[in-house]
């Protein structure tokens, strides 16, 4: 089979002598050589860790020969199903060889290691710090997402015109000799906090050169400019994002993202993500692969005192897919194919928020036409000219999309995002037993709310466990709304023996008012999803209210603890209705307006500040500014955002390795979010943490995810860490764990070879 002749073979068996290829590593004592690797199957176990006389690797007339060399050197044996590339880092040249077995296979084919192999290197590990009381004794994690070296197959201004790649001035001198790029760049090499400041002052005297007229808002001007820095340079946008998410996240998501669906045909200028549409029928299954191929590195650093293996990295690997029909955009309605745009802002903030890599997101959306008239009419909307699909048609495209994500890459998770709620909680039932996935509107939106809710218990000064006291007024009956009222429900039974009566129990404790008012028994039609918190005819009409009751009739009559409004209708919160609240039998009323965007919100803070009083809780799903109460005191608003949850869902769910998001995995993240206020800020009225948090928001609720998933015996592990190891984990390892699967935007060391 073509082996290399060395006496260490002697040790292989002979199975391992018939599948394998010899590749020998070879390390002078004190010093760190690195090479990469590229393989198309399994790496099998290392054969032997003995020390050695040196050999030099050659290539001699298409076959690889080994010239033994008299220097006293470390080496290390690993057998290989397939060919190798061999690329120095120091000077980016590589060298192919194959053993000398015929012709060799692409090299796209997925790589993981088996749990031999993790098991034998975790061995080697332990026995080699055992050796050395130099090195530390305490548990370590490889992180994933360190700063690898990366084999890229462009030069010149190709490399320039990849934002992926693209360093602009921050190509170091080796570099663009190594990719090309002395002449192309100017002559000064700049850090990255040069690159910021210097963005930053061209953002500040951009911002109004940049609208296209009186019409063009100034935070659409702030996305432009943002979006122009995201087509050139990927590192560089999400630097500038998490250095400042505080003022950014309301760009890139709620509520300008809103305002850039509704332009998005007029905006598009490179495509991002994938568009699958009604007249892909059939297709799908092919069309995933049109995603760029999956590429794998490896890298091996070796040394007298260590072995260290950081284990694939995967460039085109998807962890995560957030997939949109445009059918409900925030509360803007039917906006077609332009609703990819939330999709986008969305990963945005798993990459910023969550360390999701940026080169393992997709944005999706599923084009099944649409039925706003103004955008079939309108000659520069992209989008299929047509009205939607319904009924089974419309479910025969989702199920092909799913077929076809999770038959290419069956880790992935998939966040369905701005589902019209006819379907929303009918997909979110189809598909959340069997595929890794979950509904933002639906259990997003929730677990904000729960966490929230519970907060506005703390600042009554009570106990959390009193939560199944509150009385609650609930304005809107959508996906949205339906899914806070089952998450409350469940949270409230819980906390009540989680029994039949404890379910009953809290039913009674919600007053459901949609368009056509305070929903009851006597209603016809009504929403299977709502009809759980119909309120009994009788009971009603001892409390003086009826079928189709208006929200102030409500309000009068209830005298709730909170007024929760999800209903996308900006306003509904009128001053009459305000008014009525100050009846509240509640100590510290509550007012979430969480409609989204700014324009939908149900009340600003102002008014319910002077309308109700000074001593009320206030949140809202879009940000508002805190109000000037007089006299030192600050009304404070709380951003009740769900970028405070759906990125550490999406990242615990992805670490613990867990196949679905079980309703305890989301019920400990809306628990992780309420306790994470100290009392003194709750007291304060301050019930939500500052977005300038979000990143070690984002690692506690993933923590607590996996904590969950673990108990559950959902975990199976990610990578390196399988289900056994991560059961071992303490609460603060798991921190860790998660911190250092998240990725940062750094530079990463760029070297060239030849595809």
């Amino acid at each position: 089979m073509g082996f290399y002749q060395c006496p260490l073979l002697k040790q292989a068996t002979r199975k391992q002598k018939d599948l394998a290829r010899i590749m020998f590593v070879l390390v002078p004592p004190q010093r760190i050589w690195p090479i990469a690797l590229t393989v198309n199957k399994e790496i099998a176990i290392p054969l032997s860790n003995s020390g050695g006389k040196a050999a030099n690797l050659t290539k001699q007339n298409n076959k690889s020969s080994l010239h033994r060399q008299s220097s006293n050197h470390r080496f290390f044996l690993f057998p290989l199903h397939s060919s190798l590339s061999l690329v120095s880092l120091s000077t980016g040249k590589s060298c192919d060889y194959s053993g000398g077995v015929g012709e060799m296979s692409n090299f796209n084919s997925p790589i993981r290691l088996s749990s031999s192999v993790v098991r034998h290197l975790k061995q080697y590990r332990v026995r080699r710090m055992g050796s050395n009381p130099l090195l530390p004794h305490s548990r370590s994690f490889t992180t994933t997402e360190g700063h690898r070296p990366i084999i890229v197959h462009k030069r010149s201004l190709d490399i320039l015109h990849d934002p992926w790649f693209n360093k602009g001035t921050s190509f170091s001198f080796t570099e663009r000799d190594r990719l090309d790029l002395r002449g192309l760049l100017p002559p000064n090499v700049m850090s990255t906090e040069q690159q910021i400041e210097r963005f930053m002052v061209d953002l500040k005297r951009l911002e109004h050169q940049a609208r296209d007229g009186p019409s063009d808002p100034n935070a659409l001007a702030k996305w432009r400019i943002l979006n122009r820095l995201h087509d050139r340079n990927e590192t560089m946008y999400y630097k500038v994002l998490i250095a400042n998410i505080e003022e950014y996240a309301p760009i890139v998501y709620t509520p300008t993202v809103g305002l850039v669906c509704q332009n998005y045909s007029g905006l598009f200028r490179r495509p991002r993500g994938m568009y699958f549409s009604a007249e892909d029928r059939g297709e799908m299954m092919s069309m995933v692969y049109n995603w760029p191929a999956d590429q794998f590195l490896m890298l091996v650093f070796l040394s007298s005192l260590h072995f260290t293996w950081p284990y694939d990295v995967r460039h085109q690997q998807v962890d995560m897919i957030v997939v949109t029909d445009g059918s409900r955009i925030l509360g803007l309605g039917d906006l077609g194919v332009q609703g990819i745009g939330i999709a986008i802002g969305k990963l945005d903030l798993y990459v910023a928020a969550a360390g999701i890599n940026p080169q393992r997101v997709l944005p999706v959306m599923i084009d099944v036409g649409t039925n706003n008239e103004k955008l079939l009419k309108d000659p520069l909307y992209l989008g299929l000219e047509r009205h939607r699909l319904d009924g089974d048609e419309y479910l025969a495209v989702v199920d092909e999309f799913m077929e076809a994500v999770f038959s290419r890459w069956p880790n992935v998770i998939v966040q369905f995002e701005d589902f019209q709620s006819k379907w929303a909680f009918k997909l979110l039932q189809r598909y959340r037993s069997t595929y890794r996935m979950f509904n933002d509107d639906v259990q997003g939106t929730a677990g904000v709310a729960i966490a929230g809710l519970l907060g506005a218990v703390r600042a009554q000064g009570r106990p959390m466990i009193d939560f199944p006291k509150q009385k609650i007024v609930v304005a809107g009956a959508g996906s949205a709304g339906i899914g806070v009222l089952n998450a409350a429900r469940k949270t409230m039974a819980r906390m009540l023996g989680n029994n039949e009566d404890a379910f009953q129990s809290a039913g009674r404790q919600f007053w459901v008012v949609d368009a056509k008012g305070l929903i009851t028994e006597e209603r016809e039609d009504i929403d299977p999803d709502a009809r759980p918190f119909a309120r009994k005819v009788k009971e009603i009409h001892r409390q003086g209210l009826r079928e189709g009751a208006s929200l102030v009739e409500v309000v009068k009559q209830v005298k709730p603890d909170v007024l929760l409004g999800l209903s996308a209708v900006g306003g509904l919160f009128s001053k009459e209705v305000l008014e009525a609240l100050r009846g509240s039998t509640s100590t510290r009323p509550a007012i979430f307006a969480m409609s989204n965007p700014t324009t939908n919100a149900e009340c600003t803070p102002e008014e319910a500040f002077s309308i109700v009083g000074d001593n009320i809780v206030f949140a809202s799903g879009s940000p508002f500014k805190d109000v000037d109460l007089g006299n030192g005191t600050i009304g404070h608003c709380n951003q009740g955002n769900n970028m405070y949850l759906f990125p550490g869902i999406g990242l615990g769910t992805l670490l613990s390795g867990s196949r679905v998001v079980s309703d305890g995995m989301l019920q400990a993240a809306s628990e992780c979010l309420a306790a994470y206020m100290s009392d003194e800020d709750v007291l304060k009225g301050i019930i939500y943490p500052s977005i300038s948090s979000i990143r070690d928001i984002t690692k506690e609720v993933a923590a607590a995810v996996i904590k969950e998933a673990i108990e559950e015996d959902l975990a199976e592990g990610y990578r390196e860490m399988d289900a056994r190891e991560l059961q071992k984990l303490s609460q603060e390892e798991i921190k860790e764990y998660v911190q250092n699967n998240m990725w940062s935007p750094e530079y990463p060391t760029l070297v060239y070879r030849d595809e």
